[in-house]
């Protein structure tokens, strides 16, 4: 971990978050390491990219740059945390980043958040995040079955983790949704689809994994094909697996679409 000093730390949205006014992300890099993510391309150096998941630089300048923010107000735009990062890396637990940045938004901009996170460390936070007029929590589970999650997520929380903290989130009154994105190989769709209800939510978005197209992190791309090849996961396997989760969730978003602010 090192500490940096950013330019900025607001991000006009392009591209696949589009539809978000703005992008917000309090670290670079990510602990969690996971072999599929697109993020790591955004590294600035060859050596940042080939040792993705065992960086992380924290943006000791974010609080002072957020409240440079204070005379033109983000009220009412549209704010995603984060786009390249997990806003809960495991040192925020000890840094309270993200939390101080909530805290600020909250008191002096009030936009239409959106959270996204693989981390049950989110709901420590749920005393701010019940106070925003529009707060969404997204949480990622890619998987039900564990196995896949140590190859693709290696440093990740459990799945059975990730969906008690979702739950909790439901649970105090703040909106949530579980992006299932991307989509790895699913043991038993018909269980993890009704495990998914189970927890109440009833917003969902679902993106295939491509793992002949994808760029994998360094030290996992070759488990993780193998377990794709072993597994039978492509389009197809994507396809029979999505028509079911669609049986029990008939409206699941797709895509980009899916995730566009509601």
């Amino acid at each position: 971990m090192e500490y940096i000093q950013a330019k900025g730390i607001l991000t006009r949205s392009s591209g696949f978050m589009d539809a978000y006014d703005f992008t917000l992300n309090p670290y670079s890099g990510c602990s969690f390491g996971c072999s599929y993510c697109y993020a790591a391309f955004f590294a600035r150096t060859t050596e940042q990219q080939a040792t993705w998941g065992r960086w992380v630089q924290v943006k000791a300048n974010a609080l002072a740059l957020l409240q440079k923010q204070r005379r033109k107000p983000l009220t009412n735009q549209t704010v995603y945390l984060s786009s390249v990062t997990d806003p809960y890396q495991p040192i925020e637990r000890e840094l309270c980043l993200t939390r101080s940045l909530l805290a600020e938004l909250l008191a002096y901009h009030q936009p239409r958040l959106v959270i996204q996170t693989r981390s049950p460390l989110v709901t420590r936070d749920s005393d701010l995040l019940r106070q925003f007029r529009q707060v969404q929590v997204n949480m990622t589970i890619t998987t039900d079955d564990d196995t896949v999650r140590k190859v693709f997520e290696p440093f990740c929380p459990a799945n059975q983790v990730r969906l008690q903290a979702i739950q909790e989130i439901h649970a105090a009154g703040i909106p949530a949704c579980i992006t299932l994105t991307p989509l790895l190989p699913v043991a038993d769709p018909h269980t993890f689809a009704q495990s998914l209800l189970a927890n109440g939510i009833q917003r969902f978005v679902v993106q295939p994994f491509h793992p002949n197209r994808g760029r994998f992190v360094a030290g996992t791309r070759d488990a993780a094909r193998q377990l794709c090849a072993e597994r039978g996961w492509d389009a197809d396997a994507y396809a029979r697996v999505l028509e079911i989760l669609k049986q029990y969730i008939p409206q699941i978003g797709e895509g980009k679409a899916g995730f566009a602010p509601g």
